[in-house]
């Protein structure tokens, strides 16, 4: 957590204990580094602390924003706490933060926001940003001095993306929550796993949706901006951005007052099988024609008319369980494949990172951090003329935070003034 402007300042010394030296090898050939991006001269100020918006700055900076994050020193001692960290090397904190897609591409600066000094360096920054993207609970970002009225009078110009739980209107704003609470208030756990009863989620499911439209919507206010001249407020709830989960339960159950619990009974429009081996296949054969073929690959072209006797999938699923277990998973799949049928063996996070379309695709990708090769998830979309880049991993705290002060035009005496004033401590 290197804060480069004074080293012999305290936030410094702490920083080093907890990080070690900022590594100038953590980048990645680019052979596309003559390419254009898409969001070349947009610059973001990133104030995030979790997934949701953090998820936007990645985007844009793969994209080739300029992502600054503006890191509380406070925050960062909190983060390590809830990561079960604490005590951890300082190449162990350096590589943890290597780690995470979602810090990469950005520029660091170690600043406590709340600091008088530092605010005024901040409020700088923000002057000639094009986008503010922050994850406080509603008001808090406020009372530190970097309100949406205050900084739309600092710059009109300027996208200001809000990322909570609930969001900055109704009668829940302001609660404390995380992804399973949101998807709780949407309505989506009680139906996310299928059955009856509701399950924490195993994965990431709000935080993402959340990040996505965050990153969305932000676009599109920077496109409105092309028009009018003028910035806006986006405000996302991660309970909001859950809800489109219930699209087509909604449709297929207009009265939703009738809707009772997930059936968790089998239909033949697909399912996970287990195989001989242990493993697993997905299949999901839900139109006639490729449940027909399903029905002639596993030896029961009478199961083709039966797809609606509800009377009968209960014998026909033990039925096709047995089968499955006769071949390993991999022998189904190519099966399936030959067939050119939809079935896609359930592969483990290490098979999919090697797996050779994955590969291909760049939906995991390698990302040096030193001597050692880290894997990352890749930009989820591709752009025929601006593809989106991965320049380097996550830098460590704070290290650019010289060289964007310096930018700003701040001089030896402001730097030393904000330092005096604690500037740079939590």
């Amino acid at each position: 957590m290197e804060c480069r402007p004074r080293p012999s300042s305290r936030s410094c010394r702490r920083a080093r204990q907890r990080a070690g030296p900022y590594s100038r090898k953590a980048v990645m050939t680019d052979p596309q580094a003559g390419t254009p991006t898409a969001l070349s001269g947009i610059r973001v100020i990133d104030f995030s602390r979790f997934l949701p918006a953090s998820y936007v700055g990645w985007l844009m900076a793969d994209m080739g924003a300029d992502v600054i994050r503006i890191e509380h020193p406070r925050e960062l001692a909190k983060q390590t706490f809830v990561a079960g960290a604490a005590g951890e090397s300082e190449a162990a904190f350096h590589r943890r933060r290597a780690l995470q897609t979602q810090a990469r591409n950005k520029r660091s600066v170690l600043l406590n926001p709340g600091n008088e000094k530092a605010r005024e360096a901040i409020h700088r920054l923000i002057e000639t940003a094009d986008v503010l993207v922050e994850d406080y609970r509603p008001g808090t970002l406020a009372r530190m001095g970097y309100g949406w009225p205050e900084m739309q009078a600092l710059n009109p110009r300027l996208v200001y993306t809000s990322v909570s739980f609930t969001g900055q209107t109704g009668p829940y704003a302001g609660r404390a929550g995380h992804d399973p609470a949101a998807l709780s208030l949407a309505g989506a756990l009680s139906r996310l796993n299928g059955l009856p009863t509701p399950t924490m989620p195993g994965l990431q499911v709000a935080d993402v949706l959340s990040g996505s439209h965050a990153t969305i919507a932000t676009l599109m206010a920077l496109m409105a901006r092309d028009r009018t001249g003028r910035g806006q407020r986006v405000d996302v709830a991660m309970s909001d951005a859950s809800a489109p989960l219930m699209m087509v339960t909604m449709a297929r159950n207009p009265d939703a007052s009738k809707l009772g619990p997930p059936d968790a009974r089998w239909q033949p429009k697909g399912g996970v099988w287990e195989c001989a081996d242990g493993g697993y296949i997905c299949t999901t054969d839900m139109e006639t024609a490729y449940w027909r073929r399903f029905c002639d690959l596993v030896d029961r072209p009478h199961y083709a008319d039966l797809q609606h006797a509800t009377d009968q999938h209960p014998a026909m699923q033990q039925d096709l369980k047995a089968i499955f277990r006769t071949r390993p998973r991999d022998e189904w799949a190519a099966i399936f494949a030959e067939a050119d049928t939809q079935a896609m063996p359930v592969l483990s996070l290490a098979e999919a990172i090697a797996n050779e379309h994955n590969r291909a695709r760049g939906v995991y990708v390698d990302v040096a951090h030193g001597d050692e090769t880290l894997i990352h998830v890749g930009t989820p979309f591709h752009l025929s003329d601006t593809p989106g880049r991965v320049r380097h991993a996550a830098t460590l705290p704070g290290a650019h935070t010289e060289e964007i002060l310096d930018s700003l035009g701040l001089s030896a005496a402001d730097i030393d003034a904000i330092r005096a004033e604690g500037g740079f401590d939590g």
